[in-house]
């Protein structure tokens, strides 16, 4: 297990890395997110992200977009320092309720996030467009993208979303907290869905969640944030009353019960409680939006509203 923060450093990886930091710090205002952290994400791993409200799991996926500089130390990904429109890094935002309303077909929602200098319906050559078919076959989109958003369900949304992010062969997927809003049945299949196409890629994910639960039978190895510091390995080795309880602040029990795992402080299941009115570590709403009705995606595989990416456009 890497059990980074306060002067921690990353750990030799054993394959080729995709993303490692190296003593990073982060802050937001005066606040410190996380501190002196250092660890090695390799290719083809399935990392679950975790962390009570604040931890930094947004803050961490948006320095590792460029959008947030480190205070201190060095990020890489594939072995060069970041920056914004990285098109090895396909990004999935926590997703607006506004996309339930889009009247725009599957096919084209997925290949408006192919050019992210044009707003509305880009103009789709025939790389484009093979490209746009290649990601509905493996996210098995087929039959979706001939129907609006507005017809399809919460995970059909998320699976048209996974094929978005996979638009140009990226080689590291950030997806932050998909499974928000999904009932468990969905959930599960978006989880299956995202293992599936990461094995038979080959890349590595960073996959953020409320809970472990729904990812303990996909990942390879779980990231838990928390106090400033960031904990890497095993769910048996991060998942124990010890280092959660470090990472919390506070004292913490590790229940497991048929199967399930449950991070209890006292009577009260921490990890559901924190998250009952989940914001962004800077006070606000997740991923805010300047347009409330766009649903923003960068050719970067970067759903940002921020015109100095130089790659935005309404979706």
């Amino acid at each position: 297990m890497t059990l980074t923060g306060r002067g921690a450093s990353a750990r030799a990886p054993t394959t080729a890395p995709v993303l490692e930091l190296e003593q990073v710090t982060l802050e937001l205002g005066e606040r410190t997110i996380l501190r002196d952290t250092g660890f090695v994400v390799n290719q083809g791993e399935f990392i679950g992200v975790l962390g009570p409200n604040g931890a930094g799991k947004t803050t961490l996926m948006r320095a590792v977009l460029g959008l947030v500089p480190a205070a201190h130390g060095v990020i890489r990904v594939l072995g060069q320092p970041v920056e914004r429109g990285n098109a090895s890094i396909g990004y999935m935002p926590q997703t607006r309720s506004a996309l339930a309303g889009r009247r725009v077909r599957g096919r084209d929602f997925v290949a408006m996030a192919a050019d992210g200098h044009r707003w509305g319906l880009p103009y789709a050559d025939a790389a484009t467009r093979a490209d746009v078919e290649r990601v509905l076959d493996l996210v098995g989109g087929r039959k979706l993208a001939e129907r609006p958003l507005s017809e399809l369900s919460g995970g059909e949304r998320q699976r048209l979303l996974l094929a978005q992010c996979l638009l140009g062969n990226p080689k590291l997927l950030l997806l932050d907290e998909p499974l928000i809003s999904l009932d468990p049945h969905h959930q599960k299949s978006v989880v299956e869905l995202v293992r599936r196409v990461q094995r038979e890629l080959g890349i590595a994910v960073l996959f953020s969640a409320h809970e472990l639960n729904p990812l303990l039978n996909s990942i390879d190895r779980v990231l838990y944030l928390g106090s400033g510091v960031a904990a890497l390995g095993t769910v048996d080795e991060v998942i124990t009353r010890p280092v959660l309880s470090r990472l919390y602040g506070s004292p913490i029990d590790v229940m497991r019960v048929n199967g399930r795992i449950f991070v209890m402080s006292g009577d009260v299941e921490v990890e559901k409680h924190d998250h009952e009115h989940e914001h962004d570590e800077s006070g606000g709403h997740s991923h805010s939006h300047a347009h409330p009705q766009a649903h923003g995606h960068s050719h970067g595989h970067s759903h940002q509203h921020d015109s100095s990416d130089g790659h935005t456009h309404d979706v």
